[in-house]
Order: structure tokens, then sequence, then C-alpha cells
């Protein structure tokens, strides 16, 4: 790249550790770290479960768990997409 020239992701490049870049992230998305945790968290009932589920088959515990993380995750993806549209479209400040 010749001096003249300035980056042409200068923006991005001014963040240079890793926990600025996750913070600038979840900034822009806020749903995906809420995700993220709820993802976490249902794994975790899952695996406490596990050890407490009585006679339920294995198979069947790990389809209800990996349906409830599935439907947390498309949630809070849908919630996201519904936040992002509502900032961009209505409460958009008027130019």
């Amino acid at each position: 790249m010749s001096s003249g020239q300035e980056p042409v992701f200068s923006e991005y490049e001014t963040d240079t550790s890793q926990t600025s870049k996750l913070l600038r992230k979840f900034k822009e998305t806020p749903f995906v770290p809420i995700g993220m945790a709820g993802f976490a968290m249902v794994v975790g009932y899952g695996l406490y479960r596990l050890k407490h589920r009585g006679d339920m088959k294995m198979s069947l515990h790990l389809i209800h768990m990996r349906v409830a993380a599935q439907g947390f995750v498309v949630g809070a993806i849908t919630c996201g997409v519904l936040y992002s549209m509502l900032r961009e479209h209505v409460f958009k400040p008027k130019e």
C-alpha cells in the first residue's frame, strides 16, 4: 500500500484488542450475545437434567434439549431482526 492512501478498513483497524472488537460487535447486534447466553443456559440445564432424567430415554432427552436450544436462538434472532427493523424504519431520525 502506498503512503498516500488511507486504509480501507480504518474504522476496524483502530480497535486492536479482541475485547474492544467484541464489545463493539455486541453494541451493533445486542441480541446475538443474548442468544448465545440463552443457548448456554439451555445446554447447562440439559446437562443437569441428564443426571436426573429418571426413566426417560437418552435420545428423547437429547431431542427435547436440542429443540429448546434452537427455539431460544431462533427467538433471539427474531427479536433482533424486529429490533433492527424498528430502529431503522420506525424510530429513524428524520433527515
